[in-house]
C-alpha cells in the first residue's frame, strides 16, 4: 500500500511539473499597492501580488495605484498610478533563440528595467505609447503617456 501511495505521489509530482513547463504565464504580479484591475478575455479582476499574467492582459491602476511586474525572463516593469498597460506579445525561449517583448502603454507611467530578453535581443524589445515606439537600447528607463 505505501508502494502504491509513493507512485501515486511521484505521478502527481511529474504531472505538475509538466503542467509547470506548459503553463502560457508571462509575468507575475510581484507587489500590488491599491486598486489595479487586470482585463482578460472580456472580465475584469482585481490584481492582487502573485498574480500571473498572460499575453492580451491588461492592466489599470488607479490613482494613487502602483505594481510591480516580474516577466519570466527577470525584466521589471512598475506601473505608476493611472496607468493602463497591455502585454502585446511575450516570447522566451532562450533554447529556441526566440524572444518577443512587447507592452502598449495607454496612459501613465512605467519603470522599466530590462531582463535577459533586453540583454541578448534588444531588438526583440518594444514598449509602445499612443504617439511612439521605444526600441530598447539601455537598460532601465521611465516611459510617460498621456
Amino acid at each position: 500500500m505505501r508502494n502504491l501511495a509513493l507512485a501515486a505521489a511521484a505521478s502527481l509530482a511529474l504531472l505538475a511539473t509538466s503542467a509547470r513547463a506548459d503553463d502560457p504565464h508571462v509575468a507575475l504580479l510581484k507587489n500590488v499597492t491599491g486598486t489595479i484591475a487586470v482585463h482578460r478575455g472580456g472580465a475584469s479582476v482585481p490584481a492582487v501580488s502573485g498574480m500571473t499574467l498572460f499575453v492580451a492582459d491588461r492592466l489599470v491602476s488607479s490613482p494613487g495605484a502602483s505594481a510591480g511586474i516580474v516577466f519570466k525572463d527577470g525584466t521589471l516593469l512598475t506601473l505608476g498610478p493611472a496607468t493602463e498597460v497591455q502585454v502585446r506579445d511575450y516570447v522566451f525561449k532562450p533554447k529556441e533563440a526566440t524572444y518577443a517583448f512587447d507592452v502598449f502603454l495607454a496612459r501613465g507611467s512605467a519603470v522599466y528595467s530590462s531582463g535577459k530578453i533586453g540583454k541578448v535581443a534588444p531588438e526583440a524589445v518594444k514598449v509602445g505609447t499612443p504617439t511612439a515606439t521605444v526600441g530598447v537600447r539601455g537598460t532601465r528607463f521611465i516611459v510617460e503617456a498621456e
